[in-house]
Order: structure tokens, then C-alpha cells, then sequence
């Protein structure tokens, strides 16, 4: 009765707000329900201004074999329509020796994941990287000596975590790596239970700011709901360690998978904007430009603006129409003081190309040319150049160039296509 009350609860704080729901199902064992991770997530992601209804499978001591053939993990699975399935194996298994992993731990997490897709093909599978326990796992070190020490339990768990995550085409939530950071940084805040191997309160807290920006893409520093037991000091720390390790490397922990990142940079010329789109694992974009104007479709847009000023500009990266991602910039227009105003003389000047060169047509004093890829990054700066002709070799493709007087007056600027 309780969980549905819950359940209900958050539904109606969802519809009152028009926040998106994310659906989260956790398949796990105690060290997913020691303080209720699952429940410190959504009330964490509520502090924030997001919405999650969450569900979860953690028998204690259970491991991927048997959630495998576990009716209530499988229908649980069946319902469908989950955004993300959270898989966590028992502590110990992914820290063993690797050919015993590859035996009692691989499959398993292969047929899990096959049957999440099967019934998910919207949803985004995420492995539950665990922590080390505090001195090594001492039951089975005779037989295994790399475990003998938390640093060689957490490498292991580190390797297997990410290899089940590039098998399967998934993203991993990195709480066993924050947990190394935070044991580095802070030494005297405990993340152990009196066992040395389930969490305390604070190691839940921090399972949970990882799972927040592994699924949001954003900082958890400033969340207001912290955990009862943790104390505002140690959750600002594990909120800014949980961020970091997180965002500073994301590339690291979701390149297998298919959580989409948006993101974009430009070039402004005067009241126009050329948007270059830098977003990963998408197939579909949304762009509102903040004034009004909106696009759909092209990757990386040139958008004129009527009126000078600020304007908030908004890329949604889609993949498949399934998973989505939201990145804001805000951009500023205007006239340019420094472009050159002889319309007929920019109206003549032509920039010709082809893959060794680069032609300047109808100016012939010193310019400086600058070009930039589509993600953004400068591949060609010519500087007082006096050649209307410029060798170079620039791969295949469209680039973005702004030509400009020696004195820094924007002459011209534009797209151009080099295709060899």
C-alpha cells in the first residue's frame, strides 16, 4: 500500500508540472535496497525539478543467473516501457578471476540484456558499477590474490562493469569509480556499513547523485533533498565528486550505449548564426532558435535573426525517437561594428576550393582566413596572407570560413564544400 501511494503521488506531482516522467526498473540485491537507493533517487530527481516512477527486483544475494530465470525480474522486465533498466550483479562475482567471470557472470548479463530489448527497444539498459569492499574481499583472496585490496576488488569490478557494457551495447553508471574519488578526496567520511561491504547512508547518497547525472547529463551540486543521516557538508562534497567523475569523463562511461548528448557550438555574422551540431549517438533534431523561429530535422543550421540581442537557443538530439537529450546555449546578434560595408565588393568576393586548394576570388589585398569544421574546430588559419591561392589538404566535406581584412573587418563569411 505504501508504494502505491508513493507511485501515486509522484504521477500527480508529474501531471501538475508537465516535468517528463523517466521510468526506472532497478534488478539488483542489497546493495540496491540497504537504504532504499531506488526511492533517494526519485526523491533526489525531485529536488531538482525532474519526475521518476521507479520499480525494482533486489532479492538479497541475488546475481544475474538467477534474476535470469526469476519470474518476478522477468514480468517485471515484460511490462515494457521502461526509459531505463538498472542491472547489478551480486558484490563479489564481476571481481573475480576473468575466466571465471566470462563463466558465472557474462552469460547472464547477456540474457538479461536480451530479454530487456526484446521488451524495451525504447529503453536504455544501465550497468550498476559497485564499489570495492573496504579492505579487499578476504573470503576469497587465497584463490584470487588481485582482491585482496579494495584498489584490486574496485579494478576488477571497474573491468568487468565496462566490458559487460561494450558486449551489450549499454551505458554504465559509474557509482564504483566515484566511490574510489570520494575515498581518495575524503577519507574520513564513511561509505560503509559496519559489514565493510554495504553502503551506509552516505554511500547510498552518493549511488544516487551518480545515477542522477549518468541519466540527466547534469549536475546534482545544489540538490536540496539529502538523505537522512548525511549531513549537508559531506552531501555538497559527494555532490560535486559524483558530478565530476560523471560529467568530466561521460564519453568514458556511455560511448556503448545509446543515451544521446546534445550539444552544439557556432559562429556569429552579425545577425546571423551557423550552428555547427557536436551532438553524439543521435539521428533526429529539434533546434528553437529563442526567437520564435523553430526547426526540425537539420543537423546544423544557419538561422538570421531580425532583432538584435540574447537569444536562449535549444538543440534536442533524438535517437531512434527514443531517447533524447536537451543542450541550451544563448547566443548574442548584432550589426557588426567591424564588417566591411561596401556591399558590392562582398557580393564579388568568392571563395573556390577544391581538396589541395584554396582560391580567393575578386580580393587581392592580405586577408586572414579562418575555416572550421562542422563540430566546431579550426583546421585552417591563414594569417596577412597575400596568395589568392592557398595550398592545404582538408578531407572530404563541408566547412565554415569567415575571410577577413589584415585590420580584423569581416569581409565575408559562409559554408563551403571540399569533395576532392
Amino acid at each position: 500500500m505504501k508504494n502505491n501511494l508513493l507511485l501515486t503521488f509522484i504521477i500527480f506531482i508529474s501531471s501538475i508540472s508537465n516535468a517528463e516522467v523517466k521510468r526506472i526498473l532497478f534488478i539488483g540485491n542489497s546493495y540496491t535496497y540497504v537504504n532504499d537507493l531506488p526511492n533517494t533517487l526519485v526523491n533526489l530527481a525531485l529536488s531538482m525539478g525532474d519526475t521518476i516512477v521507479i520499480d525494482n527486483s533486489t532479492p538479497g544475494g541475488y546475481t544475474f543467473n538467477l534474476h535470469s530465470t526469476d519470474v518476478n525480474t522477468q514480468n517485471k522486465i515484460k511490462l515494457g516501457n521502461w526509459d531505463y533498466i538498472v542491472l547489478q550483479e551480486q558484490s563479489q562475482i564481476p571481481s573475480f578471476d576473468p575466466s571465471q567471470v566470462a563463466t558465472d557472470c557474462y552469460p547472464y548479463a547477456n540474457k538479461l540484456c536480451d530479454t530487456i530489448k526484446k521488451y524495451n527497444p525504447c529503453g536504455e539498459i544501465l550497468f550498476y558499477m559497485t564499489w570495492g569492499r573496504k579492505n579487499g574481499d578476504a573470503s576469497n583472496c587465497a584463490s584470487y590474490p588481485p582482491i585482496c585490496t579494495y584498489a584490486g576488488m574496485q579494478q576488477r569490478l571497474r573491468d568487468s562493469y565496462l566490458e559487460m557494457c561494450d558486449t551489450n551495447n549499454a551505458t554504465c553508471s559509474p557509482v564504483g569509480a566515484v566511490w574510489r574519488n570520494y575515498r581518495s578526496s575524503y577519507p574520513l567520511v564513511e561509505l560503509y556499513n559496519a559489514d565493510e561491504s554495504h553502503p551506509s547512508v552516505n554511500g547510498t547518497y552518493l549511488a544516487a547523485c551518480t545515477f542522477y547525472s549518468t541519466i540527466y547529463h547534469k549536475s546534482s551540486i545544489g540538490a536540496t533533498f539529502v538523505l537522512g543521516g548525511v549531513n549537508s557538508n559531506d552531501a555538497t562534497t559527494i555532490q560535486t565528486v559524483s558530478t565530476n567523475t560523471v560529467l568530466d569523463s561521460i564519453e568514458l562511461w556511455q560511448h556503448a550505449g545509446r543515451i544521446p548528448i546534445a550539444k552544439y557550438t557556432y559562429l556569429t555574422n552579425g545577425m546571423t548564426a551557423n550552428f555547427m551540431n557536436q551532438s553524439l549517438r543521435s539521428n533526429s533534431y529539434s533546434w528553437n532558435f529563442g526567437d520564435g523561429s523553430a526547426l526540425n530535422f537539420t543537423s546544423s543550421p544557419s538561422h538570421a535573426y531580425a532583432t538584435s540581442g540574447t537569444y536562449t537557443v535549444s538543440l534536442k538530439a533524438q535517437y531512434d525517437s527514443c531517447l533524447e537529450d536537451l543542450f541550451l546555449d544563448t547566443i548574442t546578434v548584432s550589426q557588426s561594428p567591424t564588417l566591411i560595408d561596401n556591399h558590392e565588393l562582398k557580393q564579388s568576393i568568392e571563395l573556390l576550393s577544391n581538396h589541395n586548394t584554396i582560391q580567393i576570388i575578386g580580393y587581392n589585398d592580405p586577408f586572414i582566413l579562418k575555416m572550421y569544421s562542422m563540430d566546431g574546430k579550426l583546421v585552417l588559419n591563414t594569417n596577412n596572407c597575400n596568395k589568392t591561392t592557398i595550398n592545404t589538404i582538408l578531407a572530404n566535406g563541408l566547412y565554415l570560413y569567415q575571410l577577413f581584412t589584415i585590420d580584423s573587418k569581416l569581409l565575408k563569411s559562409g559554408k563551403v564544400s571540399i569533395d576532392g
